[in-house]
């Protein structure tokens, strides 16, 4: 019997204690008897690699937590008390427009609604409303729990917090609609941070790791496990903090950009499989 799987990254810690991240090829010892027929393994979650297709310039100031492409530019959430706030950002790296956020509270997640940003805070459960257009301030939301990844797709906002629920919200109130809870190989999967929704699926970096999880909204699953590990280390911030973070899709052109907190580029980046 072959075991679809075998350790890649010990420090990946993908959920609870420690999920490990396994690759193919390993093949398990033989008994010397068996009376009964193993079962087929279950599929292994992929490993998939990504193609760098292009690379822009970033803000190295910026403490990315939220990212999103609209009405051609980027959006971007930048986090640390004192620090936050939501700007608008071309390509060439310019920040055309920005907000500051109260400086008492620290920048998380950002989400669009129709033509209304939303804006997440960590520890202050307030979210933040904004003109898209603008940026002028339309408005605040209460909600309980931390503040960490936000997206959208037709019905309503996903929201992460760092545990293994993404938490299903109303896009006009926040309300709490219901919560999926995040699965690897059957196990939960904590960490998840910054999200968007690209093509059906849920794409969310997983804190302190070089990865992204695809994720299948109905059921949880992670389909898929994206390596950026060569992107980590093309950057090579010293920088505890200075981690992989921030998903946008433009989804008119196909085009999946992701940076990091304190990294000096913004990728273009092809999925391979």
């Amino acid at each position: 019997m072959t075991i679809g799987h075998s350790l890649i990254a010990a420090g990946l810690a993908l959920a609870g204690p420690a999920v490990a991240v396994l690759a193919q090829g390993a093949t398990a010892p033989q008994p010397a008897t068996r009376t009964l027929a193993a079962p087929a393994p279950a599929p292994a979650v992929p490993i998939l690699s990504v193609s760098i297709v292009a690379r822009y310039p970033h803000d190295a100031t910026a403490f990315t937590e939220g990212l999103l492409w609209h009405d051609g530019a980027l959006y971007e959430s930048t986090g640390k008390e004192g620090q936050s706030d939501v700007r608008r950002v071309t390509l060439d790296g310019r920040i055309v427009a920005r907000r500051r956020i109260d400086p008492a509270q620290f920048g998380e997640g950002l989400g669009l609604w129709k033509n209304e940003l939303i804006s997440l805070t960590w520890h202050d459960g307030i979210a933040h409303r904004w003109d898209a257009r603008t940026l002028k301030p339309t408005g605040t939301n209460r909600y309980a729990g931390e503040g960490w990844g936000l997206t959208s797709d037709k019905d309503g906002l996903i929201q992460s917090d760092g545990s293994a629920s993404l938490i299903l919200r109303d896009p006009r109130t926040l309300a709490e609609r219901r919560r999926i809870g995040v699965t690897i190989d059957g196990r939960p999967l904590t960490q998840l941070n910054e999200l968007e929704y690209v093509d059906g699926a849920i794409l969310a970096n997983v804190w302190q790791t070089g990865y992204l999880v695809r994720i299948a909204p109905g059921t949880g699953r992670v389909t898929a496990i994206i390596d950026l590990r060569p992107l980590v280390a093309e950057i090579g911030a010293r920088d505890r903090d200075a981690v992989l973070n921030g998903i946008a899709w433009d989804a008119a052109k196909k085009r999946l950009f992701v940076t990091g907190k304190l990294w000096p580029t913004l990728f273009e980046i092809r999925i391979n499989g």
